[in-house]
C-alpha cells in the first residue's frame, strides 16, 4: 500500500475516533444533563422535564450532589425538545462522558451518588376546591409549583378518599387543611359556602358532626401511608392531621362549631401513639363562651417563624448535609443550589422541637423550630414541611404567588424534591 494511501486510511479512522467520541456523530450514543446549579435557566421546570421523562418511560438518573442535584437521561430529540419549550437549560455529552462522569460520582471518598428514577408517581391532591371556592385554597403552593411545572395531578376530597381512591394513587399531599372539624379555627379562613360544603359531605355520608368526617378521613390517610403510600403535607394540613388522630374519640371542638362542648379533660385523654411525627404537645382550647374566631393555631406544635426576610441568618433555615452513599433517602429530599432558604409563614409555620418525635429524622431547620422532616409509618413514607407559600409575604398569602418571579426558589424545590421522590429505586436510610 502506498504511503498516501496509507496517510489518507489513518487520517480518515482518527477523524472517525474524534467524531464518535465526542457526540459529533451519532445522536443515540448521547446523554442529556440537565444541570441543577446556578447554571440552570429555570430549576422549577427542571423537574417537570424529568417527570416528563418518566411518564414517556424512560429512565432518569438523579445524580445527587452533583451540581445541585442535576439530572441525567438518554438523549432523545424529544427530551431535548422539552426542554427548549420550557426553557429549561441542558448539555449534551457523550457516552463516553456519562459513564465516566457516573464513576467520578460513586468514587467511595465522594459525597455524591447515583439514583435511579424509573415510574412517575400517581398524584394526588386532597384539596377542598373539589367541593367549594375555597379561594384562598388557590394559594396552596404544591398545587401552584405542580401547574408551574406542568406536572399532572388530581384532586379529591372527603368523598373521594372514604370510598377508596387513594389505591390508586403513589404520593398525597396536604395542606391548609383541618382535619379536627374547627373549620380552620377561624371563619375568616372559610366563606359561609365553604363551610356548608363541608357540613353537606358530613350530611351526605351519614356524619352527625364534621370533626367525626374529618377523623375518618385522617384515619384512611394514615391507612394510605402505612400500606406504602407517601404522604407529603405542609402548613396547617401536618399539624391538625395530628392533633386529629391523637384525640380520636374526645371531644376537642368549641360550640361554636359542633354545638357542644368541649371534653375538660381532652388534653390528658390525647394518645399520641397515634400520631406520625408529634407527641407531647398541648392543645389550644377554647371555652365554648371565649372562642371569637382568633387564635388559629390548634396546639403548641406550631411554632411562630423566626424574623424572617431579614438578611441576616435568623431570616433563614438550614438544610442539613446527609451522606449521599449513606442517607439516600434525605438526601434526595434536601437536594438543592441553596442550603439556606427564606423563612416563610403560614397558619403553622414551622414545628415546636419540644413535640418532634426522637424517631422524626430532621432535615431542615432554624436556631428556635424545626422547619422539614421525614419519617415512615408502616411501610409507607411521610414528610412534613411547615409553612403556607415558600415564597409567599410575610403574614398570610391572599394572592397565587407568580412562580414566574421564583423560577430558582429552594424552599420550592423541597416540595419539587418529594414528588420526584417515589420514582426512586430507594435504599434504607442506615443512620
Amino acid at each position: 500500500m502506498k504511503l498516501n494511501q496509507r496517510f489518507c486510511i489513518a487520517a480518515v479512522r482518527l477523524f472517525c475516533f474524534i467524531w464518535i467520541g465526542c457526540g459529533w456523530g451519532a445522536a443515540r450514543a448521547n446523554s442529556l444533563l440537565i444541570p441543577m446549579d446556578d447554571k440552570q435557566a429555570n430549576h422549577l421546570k427542571a423537574y417537570g422535564v424529568a417527570y416528563w421523562a418518566l411518564k414517556a418511560d424512560f429512565q432518569v438518573d438523579w445524580l445527587l450532589n452533583y451540581r445541585g442535584g442535576s439530572f441525567m437521561i438518554k438523549q432523545q430529540s424529544s427530551i431535548e425538545k422539552e426542554c427548549k419549550l420550557r426553557g429549561v437549560s441542558y448539555e449534551l455529552i457523550s457516552d463516553g462522558t456519562a459513564a465516566n462522569l457516573q464513576t467520578y460520582i460513586r468514587t467511595p471518598d465522594r459525597n455524591m451518588d447515583v439514583v435511579q428514577l424509573n415510574k412517575a408517581a400517581k398524584i394526588v391532591v386532597y384539596s377542598p376546591v373539589k367541593v367549594s371556592r375555597s379561594s384562598f385554597e388557590d394559594t396552596d403552593a404544591v398545587m401552584l409549583v405542580l401547574n408551574y411545572a406542568e406536572i399532572p395531578y388530581t384532586i379529591v376530597y372527603d368523598e373521594e378518599i372514604l370510598r377508596g381512591d387513594l389505591s390508586k394513587y403513589d404520593w398525597l399531599h396536604l395542606h391548609h387543611e383541618d382535619f379536627t372539624g374547627q373549620f380552620g379555627r377561624s371563619r375568616r379562613r372559610m366563606s359561609a359556602q365553604d363551610l356548608q360544603a363541608q357540613e353537606d359531605i358530613a350530611r351526605k355520608l351519614g356524619y352527625k358532626k364534621v370533626s367525626h368526617l374529618k377523623l375518618d378521613v385522617a384515619r384512611t390517610i394514615k391507612g394510605f401511608c402505612m400500606g406504602g403510600g407517601y404522604l407529603f403535607a405542609m402548613c396547617s394540613g401536618a399539624e391538625s392531621l395530628d392533633v386529629a388522630l391523637a384525640a380520636e374519640g374526645v371531644d376537642i371542638v368549641p360550640s361554636v362549631f359542633d354545638g357542644d362542648g368541649v371534653d375538660p379533660a381532652a388534653q390528658s385523654k390525647l394518645d399520641f401513639g397515634k400520631t406520625f411525627a408529634f407527641e407531647n404537645f398541648e392543645l389550644s382550647t377554647y371555652g365554648d363562651d371565649e372562642y371569637r374566631g382568633g387564635g388559629m393555631s390548634f396546639s403548641n406544635i406550631n411554632s411562630a417563624a423566626e424574623r424572617g426576610w431579614g438578611e441576616d441568618a435568623n431570616g433563614y433555615f438550614q438544610l442539613f448535609d446527609f451522606s449521599a452513599k449513606w442517607d439516600v433517602i434525605p438526601s434526595m429530599l434536601v437536594q438543592n443550589h441553596e442550603f439556606m432558604v427564606k423563612e416563610f409563614m403560614g397558619q403553622t409555620t414551622a414545628f415546636n422541637k419540644k413535640t418532634v418525635k426522637p424517631n422524626v429524622l430532621v432535615m431542615g431547620q432554624s436556631k428556635s423550630s424545626i422547619r422539614y422532616i421525614y419519617g415512615e409509618m408502616g411501610v409507607g413514607q411521610w414528610t412534613f414541611y411547615g409553612g403556607h407559600d415558600p415564597e409567599g409575604q410575610r403574614g398570610f398569602h391572599r394572592m397565587p404567588t407568580d412562580l414566574n418571579l421564583h423560577p430558582h426558589s429552594p424552599g420550592y424545590r423541597l416540595i419539587l424534591n418529594n414528588v420526584l421522590f417515589p420514582s426512586a429505586k430507594k435504599k434504607k436510610r442506615k443512620t
